[in-house]
């Protein structure tokens, strides 16, 4: 019991490491796992006992005899089938060829570079060889996520990072399962056409029972079938279900269904997706605290003595600084990405969860069958995980500065709201060069902003989904625009540091319009006018208009006039460089304006020639 509850909170102070010092979680829970286990064993205790030992024999231990796997192969499944959700055809298609190549031709390059490095490097069989770079071809979206989270890089470099980790978790996964399959057949004997059968077989089975039993699960929710309460624990055992039920009928195929069924549902318009990603975004951290500790500390320092030579820093070396670039160049040749662009996606490439709980659940498994070599599989892909995670965890912020895609000014700007008045600054924004990412709960009001080509994300504001966005890291500005003060207020001081380094503002309220001592430092545009008069000039003249300035008196005069008149509203100084500055309501009093400037602002043309008459008098 201690034993347990010594994983359970190890698990979750790692975590909060991560958290704390911003770095991927997997990279405190494999060295407490190293510790709690071979460390502890050969350098503390004294009788060379783990503290933390998994398997002791047939009959003792936390899980004796075959239930590690069976926990290991559980949580596995449930990890993918989170990640499964994840994954949007939608966004598949937005983000372009690249993230196409790179999760092809990418996964091919390090198929066959890692398993022939690695074939004659330590001199293991091809089938080995090619089960360890089938392991690796994974670079998931839980260890790169940390990495760029603190990285401001332009919005492509980004994307490409996180849908490559999202989209080669299930394809690396399937590759080692196939791979494994025809190790098993005949305890690793040759290829064979019984192997052939298999392999078709997991195919078959896997994509029939995931495509099968989303759409059945997806029926009996929307149906209704099940109280709300029950949702979660009830997709739970579906999944569960599913990957045992096809790994009965096709071994090794239940990783495959549930990758599957993942992607069927995510793709689905059922109205309780959002509840299912949640629950199994938090049953998937406490799974991923426990598994990896687990498997780690469940490795021998015999093990870890046959890696400890100047050949694994070899492999360590062509996967990394070889066979990664070649990937990436023969993915990107022709693309729109930039040399430096390349440099940095060859870079980083952590590996991650998927890669780390099946190379030590297949290893296992193929050591105890006694195929040779096998005891290689789980340290060296611990190896390239620890090693690949702590080198881009240290050196990409530097080495994005060293090759010039570390944007030294974040100029993107988040938008908290995505109503009409969003919607119309937004869309000036964008068609002024700048990123503007719009959020809302309402998905019809994200529907017509992505009508407008606006970059729009459906969320509730008090979710954590945004902290995580890395495709947000350009994002430098943030403005609250919503119709109410309290969300607007929430915004600033939740997201203001994160978001708003170069500015963070929000509406006035109605109570703080009034009050003419009461204007906020945060304040937008005008203490006058609050988000019904934006509304209501968004009505009335949904157009927004620029107007020369000559000097700094001529611009006195036209925010002179704008007070005078409701239909107006400034918003914007626009400079000679095409720079858009925020107007704020606390601090009006504009002095840097040179001939050439621009009031940008919302409302009614104005007319200029009763502008002069108003300063020439």
């Amino acid at each position: 019991m201690l034993e347990l509850a010594g994983i359970i909170i190890l698990g979750i102070l790692a975590q909060w490491v991560a958290w704390k010092f911003k770095i991927p979680a997997i990279l405190p829970l494999i060295l407490i796992g190293l510790l709690v286990g071979p460390i502890a064993a050969e350098f503390i205790t004294d009788d060379g006992s783990k503290w933390i030992e998994p398997i002791w024999n047939e009959r003792e231990g936390l899980f004796p005899g075959e239930s590690l796997f069976y926990f290991v192969s559980l949580a596995i499944s449930i990890i993918l089938f989170e990640g499964g959700l994840t994954l949007k055809m939608a966004e598949i298609k937005n983000v372009g060829p690249v993230i196409t190549k790179l999760i092809s031709i990418g996964s091919i390059v390090t198929f066959f570079g890692a398993g022939i490095a690695a074939h004659y490097i330590f001199g293991l069989s091809w089938e080995i060889s090619f089960l360890f770079s089938g392991l690796i071809i994974v670079t998931g979206p839980t260890v790169i996520t940390p990495i760029l989270r603190n990285i401001p890089l332009k919005k492509d470099v980004s994307a490409v990072l996180k849908w490559e980790g999202i989209l080669i978790d299930p394809i690396g996964a399937l590759v080692a399962v196939l791979v494994f399959e025809f190790i098993s057949v005949d305890a690793g004997g040759e290829f064979t056409k019984t192997a052939l059968i298999e392999f078709g077989k997991i195919v078959l089975f896997g994509a029939t029972f995931g495509f099968t039993f989303a759409h059945a699960m997806n029926f009996i929710i929307n149906k209704k079938w099940v109280p709300h309460y029950l949702l979660n624990v009830f997709a739970l055992a579906a999944v569960l279900g599913v990957f045992v039920l096809s790994d009965a009928f096709a071994h090794e195929s239940g990783l495959l269904a549930v990758v599957v069924m993942g992607m069927v549902l995510g793709n689905s318009k059922s109205p309780y997706l959002k509840d299912l990603l949640y629950f199994k975004e938090s049953l998937s951290v406490l799974l991923i605290s426990i598994l990896f500790i687990l498997l780690a500390a469940n490795i021998n320092y015999s093990d870890l003595l046959l890696i400890y030579n100047w050949k694994t820093a070899i492999l360590f070396a062509i996967v990394v600084f070889a066979v990664r670039p070649l990937g990436v160049f023969l993915s990107t040749q022709g693309s729109k990405l930039k040399l430096n662009e390349k440099l940095f996606i060859s870079w980083v490439g952590p590996r991650g969860i998927v890669a780390a709980g099946i190379a030590s659940l297949f290893g296992l498994k193929l050591a105890r069958n006694g195929v040779a070599g096998a005891e290689y599989i789980t340290p060296l892909v611990f190896v390239i995980v620890l090693g690949t995670v702590l080198l881009n965890a240290t050196t990409a912020r530097l080495f994005a500065k060293l090759v010039g895609v570390f944007l030294t000014k974040s100029g993107g700007i988040l938008i908290v709201g995505a109503s009409k008045v969003s919607r119309l600054i937004g869309h000036y924004l964008e068609s002024n060069g700048r990123h503007v990412v719009l959020i809302d709960s309402n998905q019809n009001n994200i529907n017509k902003a992505k009508e407008l080509g606006l970059e729009a994300i459906n969320t509730d504001i008090y979710s954590q989904t945004l902290i995580d966005n890395i495709e947000l890291n350009d994002v430098g500005y943030l403005m609250a625009l919503t119709g109410n003060s309290d969300i607007n207020k929430y915004a600033i001081n939740k997201f203001g540091k994160q978001f708003g380094e170069n500015g963070a503002f929000r509406l006035v309220s109605s109570s703080e319009m009034a009050d003419k001592n009461n204007n906020p430092k945060e304040g937008l545009f005008s203490h006058t006018d609050d988000f019904n008069s934006l509304s209501e000039v968004t009505r009335k003249y949904p157009s927004i208009q620029e107007i020369e300035i000559i000097d700094k008196e001529h611009l006195d005069d036209l925010i002179k006039t704008t007070n005078n008149d409701k239909d107006i509203i400034p918003l914007f100084i626009k400079d000679n460089e095409g720079e858009l500055h925020i107007i704020s309501s606390y601090n009006t009093e504009i002095t840097d304006v040179e001939k050439g400037y621009h009031l940008v602002y919302l409302g009614k043309p104005l007319d200029v020639e009763k502008v002069e008459t108003v300063q020439s008098s």
